[in-house]
């Protein structure tokens, strides 16, 4: 687990690319955000409400909304997602290729920051969901994806005759490695359950069976009888309790309420807000108490509001300018919540946020050797491997001898070749082999901090500067 290099409670204002690439890696526990959804419409919060005045386009163009140098990271490091990215760009249009590699270059990061036994849930529709979760096959691996939650909510819809009403969104769960946190959750009520049926009689409060009132001649319950006395070293006293009679196990379809419109305690009135009941979940199954919860497109704080109340630490990130009162507002109206519910008293008082514009400095030094960023390299690097200057440029030379990787023109002598990265490290670049090459002066110059190896080529394949 990478060291934050931000305050808890943190709320980053701006677009969150930047901020992205200047968290330290594997610093948060568990991402799960809400991002667009390629819904190709505007949407606007309702005027007399907390969160009056933001409004977002959910439009995408490839010409107006992709950046080159997105284009070219991605090309040159993560070849896999770009052919997703190309393959639904040829198959949907333009803007379902805008919009993943969009959101492409932000989950490439959050992969990086996520910790090694964290996990993301990504919020979606029908809209992009299939595109989405096979860019999540390429970016987190198909062996990662966990499970897709249907989150069905009931409301108006109409008279709707041509097809059935739409009330459903999808959460994609992905984990970073193969051991990651997740805590089993179990339905509130538990009176249809076999065992409450069972051993109804027997029961205290509804679901505990203590020791005094134990149905032992019950060979089912007799296994957890053994259990039990297996782990105390003991048998039970009168008032121990050997067992809970639990509701049923959650599945992956989950019925929560959708934000009451005249619910004015969770109401924001934000275009598309989340009920906190469904994050608070989201919270429970997948960290611990004093964990790192992250979204990155935190909107009106549902994520935040549920970190706090549920004891983690959390960092937001969003391009609202009023996102930062609205989480402050929200906070002091919301109550503390503890294993039984409302405990009573205020989240929090004012002051206790940080709230900043400007992108946190990376303090791991982005020296880590991340394995999926080892695409060119033709040996098995160590992972905890740092190589010296030295040895850089000796690997690089031996990899693609005295040629400038810019412009092609080979070198009699090595000396006039310098080191430099493929990446800038001011967009995040790590300080690996694997974003290194070896560039002649001119070539060096002309790169950089504006381009990748790929925009470089381009510009000089522009400028006439290629060899042959």
């Amino acid at each position: 687990m990478g060291s934050p290099n931000w305050r808890n409670r943190t709320l980053f204002h701006g677009d969150n690319l930047g901020f992205l690439r200047g968290m330290n890696s594997e610093s948060v526990h568990l991402i799960a955000t809400d991002p667009p959804f390629n819904k190709n419409r505007d949407f606007h919060a309702t005027p007399d409400s907390l969160a009056s005045g933001a409004s977002f386009q959910d439009r995408w163009s490839w010409e107006k909304d992709v950046h080159q140098d997105w284009v070219d990271k991605i090309t040159d490091d993560f070849p896999k997602v770009m052919n997703v990215v190309q393959g639904s760009r040829n198959s949907y249009g333009d803007d379902m290729g805008a919009f993943l590699c969009f959101m492409a270059v932000r989950l490439l990061e959050m992969r990086r920051v996520l910790s090694g036994a964290g996990s993301i849930y990504l919020h979606c529709d029908p809209t992009a969901s299939h595109y989405l979760k096979e860019l999540m096959d390429a970016i987190f691996g198909r062996r990662n994806f966990r499970n897709e939650v249907i989150w069905h909510y009931r409301s108006f819809h109409g008279n709707v005759k041509t097809y059935f009403p739409k009330k459903h969104d999808s959460l994609l769960l992905y984990s970073k490695s193969g051991d990651w946190t997740f805590h089993r959750l179990f339905e509130e009520s538990n009176e249809h359950t076999m065992d409450f049926q069972r051993w109804k009689s027997c029961l205290v409060d509804g679901r505990k069976i203590l020791g005094r009132n134990m149905p032992v001649q019950d060979t089912r319950f007799l296994r957890f009888l053994r259990r039990w006395i297996r782990e105390h070293g003991r048998q039970p006293g009168p008032d121990d309790v050997v067992y809970e009679v639990a509701g049923q196990a959650l599945d992956t379809v989950w019925d929560i309420k959708p934000v009451d419109p005249k619910d004015k305690r969770e109401r924001v009135g934000y275009p598309t807000q989340k009920p906190l009941a469904l994050y608070e979940r989201i919270v429970r199954a997948s960290s611990n108490e004093g964990d790192v919860v992250f979204d990155p497109f935190c909107g009106c704080a549902t994520t935040l509001i549920a970190a706090e109340r549920l004891g983690r630490r959390w960092v937001g990130i969003d391009v609202w300018n009023k996102a930062h009162e609205t989480v402050i507002k929200r906070l002091k109206g919301e109550r503390l919540s503890g294993p039984d519910g409302d405990t009573g008293g205020n989240l929090l008082v004012e002051g206790r946020i940080t709230y900043s514009r400007e992108v946190p400095e990376r303090t791991d030094d982005g020296d880590e050797a991340v394995p999926f960023l080892r695409t060119k390299l033709k040996v098995d690097e160590p992972k905890d491997r740092k190589m010296s200057r030295a040895e850089m440029l000796e690997f690089l030379l031996d990899q693609n001898g005295s040629r400038c990787q810019g412009c092609d023109r080979v070198f009699d002598d090595s000396r006039y070749l310098e080191l430099d990265h493929n990446t800038p490290r001011s967009d995040g670049g790590l300080n690996h082999v694997s974003n290194r090459i070896l560039l002649c002066g001119p070539c060096n110059r002309l790169k950089g901090n504006r381009f990748t190896l790929t925009g470089l080529r381009r510009e000089n394949a522009k400028l006439g500067y290629m060899a042959g």
